[in-house]
């Protein structure tokens, strides 16, 4: 697992029944202790400009795939930092080869949080006070589909 949020391994077109339908890309948790799926709150995705919103997204943790409505309803599924999620998105056709920028925000709740933080907490702006062992919100990385 790479140190950036956004992986570099896994970011490719997807296909269905051998057409291409949409792209994925992985990242990875910054925070120590890992999180529930109802502690997580998606941003929207930007590549190259173009937005994907959260409600968009599919999330695949351990195998499964979650839509926005499934992850703030779920407090069984558990995302450990050792784990990469994959980011599922329908474009039609996906995505050209060449590079790519990325911008991707979500941050998450946590118990010891106080609530004032916790309701000033928006996954696509930074926050206003840096955390480190919570990681950045919004990450940028410029990848290669080929």
């Amino acid at each position: 697992m790479e140190k950036e949020v956004i992986q570099s391994v896994g970011f490719r077109n997807t296909k269905e029944d051998g057409k291409v339908t949409g792209f994925q890309l992985k990242i990875r948790l910054p925070y120590y202790r890992g999180v529930f799926l109802s502690q997580i709150r998606p941003g929207t995705l930007i590549i190259d400009g173009e937005r994907f919103e959260k409600e968009d997204i599919i999330w695949n943790i351990k195998g499964e795939d979650y839509t926005l409505e499934q992850m703030t309803e779920n407090y069984q599924v558990h995302w450990a930092p050792t784990e990469t999620a994959t980011l599922k998105v329908k474009k039609e056709g996906g995505l050209a080869q060449g590079y790519h920028d990325i911008t991707y925000g979500y941050c998450f709740t946590s118990s010891y949080m106080p609530p004032i933080m916790q309701n000033a907490l928006d996954p696509d702006k930074e926050l206003f006070v840096f955390l480190p062992e919570f990681g950045k919100h919004v990450n940028h990385r410029r990848l290669l589909i080929v």
